[in-house]
């Protein structure tokens, strides 16, 4: 894949999050709308095309935890909030930003993690679990050694804890268990298929409406020389 060839030319350890998404998408898995700007100007033009509220993040190969750095900026809602937000980050990040992403806003109550890990003696296996700031904290995951089926995969949503979440909640529809056992699918078919990806982790992964979304990804390639 070109994106990952690319990125070994340059000596890049892991994607940028719009590289990641983008491989994601190529294998049908739903990601936010969004757009890099190298200006304000590119900024407001994606803004505008996407609608507002949108978010902001500074695009790195290298900062890979983008809130810790503080690079990210959400729930913008007009052409001032952007510039300032633009003209933040573009100095929090000197020197380490390949662009500035403008990002739709994915709102929802529901938020999941999924991803990839190479185990030593099982090789590539698919994650999913409770996302968003309590996947370190609660640990409520679960894995399966790839290649996954569809029921797999709805197995997958059953065993954690907070499965119930899959369900109708606070008035909103139940997950499509279509699209997410899709999702996890081919996270196992990267896997699979392309060798120099070492692990993959999409958090949070949030319902909007019933379906669930890529609102962040990071895809870490494996050593060249391995």
């Amino acid at each position: 894949m070109k994106i990952i060839e690319d990125a070994y030319r340059r000596g890049d350890k892991a994607l940028n999050e719009y590289e990641s998404k983008r491989l994601l998408k190529a294998y049908g898995i739903p990601v936010t709308e969004e757009r890099v700007a190298l200006t304000v100007e590119e900024a407001l033009e994606a803004a505008h095309a996407i609608g507002y509220p949108v978010a902001l993040k500074g695009s790195s190969r290298t900062l890979t935890h983008k809130t810790e750095h503080g690079l990210v900026e959400l729930g913008i809602q007009g052409d001032d909030a952007l510039e300032k937000a633009f003209a933040a980050i573009t100095e929090r990040g000197a020197g380490q930003l390949d662009g500035i992403l403008v990002q739709q806003m994915v709102k929802g109550d529901r938020e999941f993690v999924a991803g990839l890990i190479r185990d030593p003696q099982f090789g590539p296996c698919v994650m999913f679990g409770l996302g968003g700031i309590f996947t370190e904290v609660l640990k409520d995951v679960t894995f399966r050694i790839a290649p996954l089926t569809t029921r797999d995969a709805l197995e997958m949503m059953d065993e954690i804890k907070a499965r119930k979440l899959l369900d109708e909640f606070r008035g909103k529809p139940a997950v499509n268990r279509e699209v997410l056992a899709a999702t996890l699918v081919n996270l196992g078919k990267i896997g699979l298929e392309l060798d120099q990806v070492a692990e993959i982790d999409i958090n949070p992964m949030i319902v909007h409406g019933d379906i669930p979304v890529a609102v962040d990804a990071l895809v870490v390639l494996r050593n060249p020389a391995a």
